[in-house]
């Protein structure tokens, strides 16, 4: 399990790296401080769908883009 988190931690922080956005502007979009979406984006944390789907709007990409496997 941890190891698909990592990889959709991963996936979120080249979707952000491809759109040039900063962590804190995504989390502010998506309605996060700064410290939940960087333990998100470092696979530390597991957020709820509801979070994902926040995120996934922020970055500007389907919630699929940064679930695939």
């Amino acid at each position: 399990m941890l190891a698909r988190r990592r990889r959709v931690a991963q996936q979120i922080r080249a979707a952000r790296l491809e759109r040039n956005l900063t962590q804190e502007r995504v989390a502010l979009a998506a309605g996060l401080d700064r410290a939940s979406y960087v333990r998100i984006e470092q696979g530390q944390a597991s957020p709820l769908l509801d979070t994902l789907i926040l995120v996934a709007d922020a970055i500007g990409v389907p919630l699929a883009h940064l679930v695939r496997e």
